[in-house]
């Protein structure tokens, strides 16, 4: 054989070589090799962003890697970049990124319905603290915490903001939940159960504060519980504490006409202006309900970079007003949305929220056209995140912002036939469409599963503690049995 000869016959088993199955096999594994590898990939399905342009990205893709998105974009862009150690099909949903409460007492599920139909000072003097002052432990805030938790996860909640007692334990249940919060402890001028003076709340609140700063999960706070129950002399303690940690301040703020009322015979002025003249309010500073509000201080509110949490349900059941939201959106304040505690709610639920903040303000200023659809779905994911102060982190699902996503089901009758995907998901959608939840890149629920907590076991619990404060709250030999 010619060397001419065996040059052409190796040369063709080459070709005939690359031509084979395995060889073309071969040549894709190489071309996945040159795929960036992440953590997540949640592929098809339309992503509703938020981001600054309100992008709505059919048949979309998310990649995710360490906690934090990547890239979101076309299906076919996004899959031909990367390849996923775990992937979630969304074909035929919607990505929204996680919702946001932007006020609860998460421990209070456990005084769930145990008295309604009251106006706020009764509600509050005459059955809460006195039930709380009887029942409130660490065991009682965790069991509580795990119950909230469970109940917002399953309703697509991925970051909420909360003020009660024992507040480390809750931030140790939501970390390990895998849930993310801005957890204040309260400060109040009364003795309570984690504290009995001002002196030991603002000490626990120093070590609490110590322990969380700079995790992934939990941004600890301080809660002064509001202007009439906080002296100005605390208040201003409180505003030196957070200039020193720069941790965030939550408080009710001008939530009742009572409350206006005392604080402007007590200081000559109302509460948002009493709070701005000693100095209280700054960009750290997230005030809860706002519902008595005139331009003025809604302008100091603007100026000061105080956040807003607006709560329409909670007002609504209390009879305590509504607060100005039109006026609010139109001077751009940073405003969110939140359900409040489960004991004047009577849940957890922003879906409802949502749909009510649109109705409401439609109904009260006699003009369907304000707090549209798409406002509404802000309020309770971009603008809250703005309100909590975290817009740079978390309420839209842009590059660099922590993966909270929520996935939901778009095929449900409630959802049947679709027109508009903002009145979709704000008019029609409900907490039972959400399929999966995922928070930091880590599926907290996939498929209605929780994966991160025990349903049954907190449910169990939960009924525990609802007997023990029934005896509690009971007079002597009164019966204490009832549906559980």
């Amino acid at each position: 054989m010619t060397k001419n000869l065996f040059r052409t016959l190796i040369t063709l088993l080459l070709m005939a070589t690359l031509t084979t199955p395995l060889a073309a096999d071969a040549q894709a594994q190489g071309r996945a090799g040159q795929r960036d590898r992440i953590d997540l990939l949640i592929s098809g399905g339309t992503i509703v962003t938020m981001d600054g342009a309100r992008r709505v990205i059919e048949d979309g893709a998310v990649a995710v890697r360490g906690g934090r998105v990547i890239a979101v974009g076309a299906r076919a862009e996004v899959e031909a970049a990367y390849t996923a150690s775990e992937k979630i099909n969304a074909n035929g949903k919607v990505v929204i990124p996680g919702l946001i409460n932007g006020h609860t007492h998460i421990p209070m599920t456990l005084f769930r319905g145990l008295a309604d139909d009251l106006d706020l000072n009764e509600w509050l003097t005459k059955y809460i603290f006195p039930a709380e002052a009887k029942n409130v432990s660490e065991e009682f805030v965790r069991v509580g915490t795990r119950l909230g938790l469970a109940e917002m996860i399953r309703g697509g909640t991925t970051t909420y903001c909360d003020m009660y007692y024992f507040e480390d334990a809750i931030a140790d249940e939501t970390a390990k939940a895998g849930v993310r919060g801005v957890l204040g402890e309260t400060v109040i001028d009364f003795p309570v159960a984690d504290n009995k003076t001002h002196a030991e709340a603002m000490a626990y609140t120093e070590r609490f504060v110590k322990k969380w700063k700079g995790n992934p999960l939990i941004v600890p706070a301080i809660a002064p519980h509001a202007p009439y129950t906080v002296s100005e002399e605390h208040l201003k303690a409180v505003r030196a504490f957070s200039d020193r940690t720069q941790a965030p301040i939550v408080i009710h703020v001008a939530e009742t006409q009572k409350e206006v009322a005392d604080i402007t015979k007590d200081h000559g002025a109302r509460p948002v202006d009493y709070l701005a003249r000693i100095g209280f309010l700054n960009e750290r500073v997230i005030a809860a309900h706002v519902v008595y509000a005139n331009e003025e201080e809604i302008g100091v509110l603007k100026r000061l970079g105080v956040g807003v949490v607006h709560n329409p349900q909670s007002n609504m059941k209390l009879a305590s007003g509504v607060a100005p939201v039109p006026r609010m959106l139109a001077a751009d304040l940073s405003l969110g949305l939140g359900t409040d505690g489960a004991a004047s709610n009577n849940d957890l639920n922003m879906w409802e929220e949502m749909d009510t903040a649109a109705k409401l303000h439609k109904l009260i200023s006699n003009d369907p056209k304000v707090v549209s659809a798409q406002e509404a779905f802000e309020l309770a994911t971009i603008r809250g995140a703005r309100a909590l102060h975290l817009d740079k982190e978390v309420g839209s699902i842009e590059v660099g912002k922590h993966a909270d996503i929520v996935i939901v089901d778009s095929d449900d009758l409630n959802q049947t036939p679709f027109y508009n995907i903002y009145s979709s998901l704000v008019y029609a959608t409900k907490a039972d469409d959400v399929q999966t939840v995922v928070i930091e890149g880590r599926i907290v629920m996939r498929d209605r599963r929780l994966l991160t907590l025990d349903e049954r076991d907190i449910k169990g619990r939960a009924r525990a503690f609802r007997e023990q404060i029934i005896k509690s709250l009971a007079p002597a030999g009164t019966p204490t049995t009832g549906k559980n």
